[in-house]
């Protein structure tokens, strides 16, 4: 049996222990035809044109192909094997050129133009009007050589995608230094063993006794770039993540050529739309009205913050100069003399921090945090998985299943680095059997795993991603809207899909959520109040820099799909950059671009300023409960109850800005942003 075509009831799960690369092309293959017999249904004059006869006829077909091949690309990102990868990209391009023909077909398209709006509930009214422009952005209004032409791009830029993705996984994973005991002086004793342990693990160890294999996997790479006092391996290290899927190494993994080119078709793509240029197609479902609007916008925090990241590296440079005896701080130089500098004026560093944040620990403190905030219940739950270390757990309240998550937290090899929420399955009130699906996600991070018998340990860094990650989850997983295509975070504006994310954050620098979910690795001891008041203390410490890093990315993305002719030299656009927003020099050798995934192999082309403009309304949104809480507990908790219900349960059942102005009562401000990163001026 194939597990990928094995769903007898909607809320069955997904076997993805049976999963085999052979189960792939003969799924996909039954899957599309099914799909395209629903699409020729869909558009014949059987099925009246109406909300539910469309989604009766078509929906249920193109969902099944959806959580099928949601699992495929699942897995291809957190459990990679060439002959995973092999199907993956085999049967790539069928479900591109089925998504994309449903997208830009006038027989749909008209069936959906002729659905009377005043039959419609509000949500339905919301994704009706999602599917119309998404036709239009889609191609549906082009003609014959047009048509063809666009259908031929998606085709290409999907595959393009893929393979720059698969160019950044090989060239990290193909990099390994062996580092003697000398050279990891000053590296976490963490990091160490995991080091240790790598070269233990090796068939060849050149003859040596003993030795420490170093990665470029996060969990390895930014310990040794914070601690290691060893400047040649910092520079080792940092020049080889500087450089990965580029030019400057190996040419099998060079993104250089992809990137031009995905650049020049999304170009053409657009005019064949009628458009500028890309970022008016990206912009066209967003908050934000123009690119124009998002470069102001951007150059505004700009503004305001660089007077503080000018602050921060001139009291680096003296640091440096008067206590490190580094007179000339090179790139690799900036991260130690942070970390150093950080140590020195809060007396205390990550390293310490660390040994509180064991993972079980911590998701106990998570887990009782939303419970409490949004009245429900996490309990583990059973399943299948892709992996002996992923958990499964499920939301209910009441007794009633809401929703379920699979939670994949350590980093290795063949799984994708950062850290994701993706959707197995959506929220819908199936029109087939009139039983509602509940929701399920993909909750994946990349932490240091745990050595022997000690589990894994978080940076505060690391805590605040896990946070931010189920920030995304609950969006999806707590909606209570049954329209499957406005649920949870489908339909959501991209420029708002950040805000629960990032609001979670702030629970990580409240002291009794950071008290309950700490205890020292080797006492159990719960963290001092006065290591956190040096924490908190340190919260805005070169917050400044940090804004102008992300500002500078934004531009970047932005300026570089928003001009009338496609950019051919994207390192000498971000080179122009840089001069008005880098405060840190960048080494000539480095490359930015070749592996900025959100762009080139996710979905954030045009779109990364999101980050910056949704940190506007999370801000906000948490500064209603700074003012609640001084209200008093039962202010609070009407507070936690309004945002489950005018965010989270709303999800993109209308516009984003609608769901914020019910929470807050009026527009966003910037106010509570610029004051939690300490820059309000």
């Amino acid at each position: 049996m194939n597990p990928l075509l094995s769903r007898p009831t909607p809320n069955a799960l997904t076997d993805f222990s049976a999963i085999r690369p052979e189960h792939i092309a003969p799924a996909v293959d039954e899957l599309l035809n099914v799909a395209e017999a629903a699409l020729d249904k869909a558009c014949s004059h059987i099925t009246p044109a109406t909300w539910r006869d469309l989604s009766l006829a078509l929906d249920v077909a193109t969902e099944r192909l959806g959580v099928a091949w949601g699992a495929i690309s699942h897995l291809n990102g957190v459990a990679d094997t060439p002959e995973l990868r092999a199907a993956y990209n085999e049967a790539l391009p069928k479900v591109t050129q089925f998504f994309t023909a449903l997208g830009s077909d006038e027989r749909l398209y008209a069936k959906y133009k002729a659905i009377d709006p005043a039959s419609l509930i509000p949500e339905q009214t919301q994704a009706h009007k999602n599917a119309l422009r998404s036709f239009q952005l889609g191609g549906a209004d082009l003609m014959g050589a047009a048509k063809e032409r666009y259908a031929q791009i998606d085709d290409r830029l999907c595959a393009l995608s893929q393979k720059f993705s698969e160019n950044v996984l090989d060239s990290t994973e193909a990099f390994s230094y062996m580092a003697s005991e000398a050279e990891m002086a000053g590296v976490p004793d963490d990091v160490r063993l995991a080091a240790k342990a790598r070269f233990d693990s090796l068939s060849d160890q050149q003859g040596l006794q003993s030795g420490y294999v170093l990665t470029l996997k996060a969990p390895c790479y930014m310990p040794v770039l914070q601690f290691a006092t060893n400047s040649a391996l910092r520079e080792r290290l940092y020049k080889a993540y500087a450089t990965r899927a580029s030019d400057q190494g190996d040419a099998k993994y060079d993104n250089s050529t992809i990137i031009t080119e995905m650049l020049a078709l999304k170009h053409e793509q657009a005019q064949l739309l009628g458009m500028q240029h890309h970022a008016e197609v990206s912009l066209a479902p967003k908050m934000a009205a123009s690119a124009q609007e998002v470069v102001t916008f951007l150059r505004d925090l700009a503004s305001r913050a660089k007077p503080y990241a000018i602050k921060d590296v001139a009291e680096m440079r003296d640091y440096a100069r008067t206590q490190l005896n580094i007179n000339d701080p090179a790139p690799w130089d900036w991260t130690f003399i942070s970390e150093r500098l950080k140590e020195a004026r809060y007396a205390y560093s990550e390293s310490e921090v660390k040994n509180y944040f064991q993972l079980p620990k911590v998701l106990d403190g998570l887990f009782a945090k939303i419970e409490s905030l949004f009245d429900v219940q996490i309990v583990l739950d059973q399943t299948p998985t892709w992996n002996e270390r992923v958990c499964f757990y499920r939301i209910v309240q009441n007794g009633q299943l809401l929703a379920q998550f699979y939670l994949d937290t350590a980093a290795r090899n063949g799984k994708r680095g950062g850290a994701w929420m993706d959707d197995a399955r959506g929220r819908w009130l199936r029109p087939d059997t009139n039983q509602l699906q509940t929701p399920v996600a993909h909750l994946v991070c990349n932490f240091a795993d745990g050595t022997g018998d000690k589990p894994a340990l978080l940076t505060h860094d690391d805590v605040i991603t896990l946070f931010h990650e189920f920030g995304h989850g609950l969006h999806h997983m707590l909606t209570r809207v049954n329209e499957r295509d406005v649920a949870g975070i489908s339909g959501v504006e991209w420029d708002a899909v950040e805000l629960p994310s990032q609001f979670m954050e702030n629970f990580c620098w409240e002291w009794q959520v950071v008290k309950a979910m700490s205890a020292h690795t080797d006492t159990g001891e719960a963290m001092p109040e006065a290591l956190f008041q040096k924490m908190l203390a340190a919260k805005n410490y070169q917050t400044g820099l940090a804004t102008m890093r992300q500002v500078e990315f934004s531009l970047f993305d932005m300026l570089l799909h928003s001009q009338s002719q496609a950019v051919t030299e994207p390192l000498q656009l971000l080179a122009e950059i840089r001069k008005d927003t880098a405060v840190l020099p960048a080494p000539d050798y480095s490359r930015t671009p070749h592996s900025f995934g959100h762009i080139f192999g996710g979905g954030y082309a045009a779109g990364y300023y999101s980050y910056k403009w949704a940190e506007v309304l999370s801000a906000d949104c948490y500064a209603a409960f700074e003012e609640a809480a001084l209200l008093g507990a039962a202010a609070l908790k009407a507070t936690g109850q309004r945002y489950l219900g005018e965010i989270l349960q709303m999800g993109g059942s209308r516009p984003a800005i609608e769901s914020f102005t019910a929470f807050r009562g009026r527009a966003p401000k910037i106010d509570a942003l610029m004051r939690h990163q300490g820059m309000n001026l």
